[in-house]
């Protein structure tokens, strides 16, 4: 049998990568901001339905109750700083849940040394390049939903890979208020950064989940 396409094996996703390409597109051209706001939000909204659709574990709930917060923080930073970063910090906090309900087995030295690095580190980093101790107390969450995904059990160089990207994409915004600010580099990075990581979170948290439920399933 050949295999389907990703319309009709992954519609959500493939929605969500159109969205998210029209976005990177339309974001800087004299369509109205208002709709440039509501595309942005469709690209992670539609990672949203994609992990509600393909699995109906209450963590997959989890998972989309925190892609639907980025979604409205995607929106909600068009219109403040204040109100994305707050939809921001609620998504990481429901990450957290999440990451924290699966802990992986056995962690490294290496790998717990790199999760105490990203708690510490991150929030450090925001503060040097914003100079603001709200975003470094945003930083610290932030680094606590990295940290956590890097020592849950969800595949470690998708899901633990795609929280360091979206940590990388905050640092450019960050940045882009400071040192460069007259860079092209979180212009064209920043949304390629973030949405690559929130892929990467998505369909690696689905995946696990869908595996663990077949095992579970016929045993």
């Amino acid at each position: 049998m050949p295999k389907r396409t990703l319309m009709d094996h992954r519609p959500w996703l493939l929605a969500a990568v159109i969205a998210a390409v029209a976005y990177f597109a339309v974001k800087d051209s004299a369509l109205g901001g208002v709709y440039v706001m509501m595309i942005k939000g469709l690209g992670v909204g539609f990672l949203a339905f994609y992990a509600l659709r393909n699995s109906q574990q209450v963590d997959s709930r989890i998972l989309a109750l925190y892609l639907a917060l980025c979604a409205l923080g995607d929106m909600g930073i068009e219109l403040s700083l204040e109100l994305g970063g707050a939809l921001f910090a609620a998504a990481h906090l429901a990450a957290i849940v999440l990451f924290l309900s699966h802990p992986r087995e056995h962690t490294s030295l290496s790998q717990k040394g790199l999760s105490a690095a990203l708690i510490a580190g991150v929030p450090l980093v925001s503060w040097l390049l914003s100079g603001q101790w709200m975003v470094a107390a945003y930083g610290l969450v932030l680094g606590a939903m990295a940290a956590c995904a890097w020592l849950s059990h969800f595949p470690r160089y998708r899901v633990g890979i795609g929280a360091i990207l979206f940590v990388m994409s905050d640092f450019l915004i960050f940045a882009r208020e400071g040192v460069l600010a007259d860079s092209f580099v979180p212009q064209w990075f920043v949304w390629p950064l973030y949405f690559a990581g929130q892929v990467l979170i998505a369909t690696g948290v689905i995946q696990t989940l869908r595996g663990e439920h077949k095992i579970q399933s016929d045993e």
